[in-house]
């Protein structure tokens, strides 16, 4: 099979990481268990936020760990270094679809899978578990052991409050997001299929097609040309593969998802990433709002947070 080479995500770790990523072919569903079941729902799992690396959770596979994960719901894949691999003994398989990305010619690749039996997500004992495939690679950011993309324990929803720093799963067939339950300023909004990735993008108020991307520092996250206004503040983004190119802060935004307003976005405009870069909602324009996801009902509701 020749090297497929689709791009379906673009994560910015804040001046650290960003990552395009094919999904995994022919991996196993989910099997997800909850500390609750009367609630269908999981208890509260705290996570760390942090500028560089982004919402840091422990990850526990079987007795080994815990492992510092990037909870990232704009990865599009699950992934772990191979210190994940070699402390939890997990066996390595050849991927029908090799991952391949970068923001520059200095892309990263893989060609090589594991299955993560029994992870637990939290404290060892919560009984928060799953079973994941991700990719593995040879090494990430300092300090991070893998990526999760929640999604990985689909059919489930999930929602991650920024303020309170916590990330609840829940049955989707039991607690269901729907499109009248609107909350007060707040939306619900479709979750728009917008690549061949199953990451949650949103429409703007003005036509565009946006990722919600917890794994992004930035607010609202542009190709070059895309905005206009007063540019300062330029730095660099570097990827993965090695390669760097620029982040320019331009004048804050106004966005609008649905019936919400979000005003004064921080705006950047990414300079020397290809052609067909997604528009990114980032923490920063995200961070005053809980934000739920239903991969079955196909909605995003984002509400305030009760901090």
């Amino acid at each position: 099979m020749s090297k497929c080479r689709v791009i379906v995500a673009l994560t910015i770790f804040e001046a650290v990481l960003a990552l395009w990523a094919v999904p995994l072919t022919g991996s196993a569903q989910s099997r997800f268990s909850f500390p609750e079941r009367a609630s269908g729902s999981s208890l509260p799992v705290k996570f760390k936020a942090t500028r560089d690396r982004g919402l840091l959770i422990d990850v526990w596979v079987g007795a080994s760990g815990p492992f510092v994960f990037a909870l990232d719901t704009g990865a599009g894949i699950s992934i772990v270094n191979r210190r994940v691999t070699s402390v939890a003994r997990t066996s390595i398989t050849r991927s029908r679809q090799p991952l391949v990305g970068g923001l520059t010619t200095s892309s990263i690749s893989s060609n090589q899978e594991t299955e993560l039996q029994n992870i637990s997500i939290g404290p060892r004992q919560s009984r928060l578990t799953a079973t994941v495939r991700a990719a593995v690679v040879e090494s990430l950011p300092s300090g991070i052991d893998g990526i999760l993309d929640p999604l990985d324990v689909s059919p489930y929803g999930y929602s991650v409050d920024m303020p309170n720093e916590t990330l609840q799963i829940f049955d989707g067939s039991r607690s269901r997001v729907r499109l009248s339950d609107v909350p007060k300023n707040g939306a619900v909004v479709r979750w728009i299929k917008a690549d061949d990735s199953r990451r949650p993008f949103v429409k703007l108020g003005d036509g565009r097609t946006a990722v919600v991307d917890t794994g992004s520092g930035l607010g609202l996250a542009v190709s070059d040309g895309m905005v206009s206004g007063n540019r300062r503040a330029v730095r660099a983004v570097h990827d993965l593969g090695g390669g760097v190119v620029q982040s320019t802060r331009v004048g804050p935004t106004t966005v609008t998802i649905g019936p919400l307003e979000l005003r004064s976005v921080p705006t950047d405009v990414v300079t020397g990433a290809p052609s067909g870069t997604p528009v990114i909602l980032g923490r920063a324009a995200l961070y005053p709002f809980s934000i739920t996801f239903d991969p079955i009902a196909r909605l995003i509701k984002i509400e305030p947070s009760n901090n």
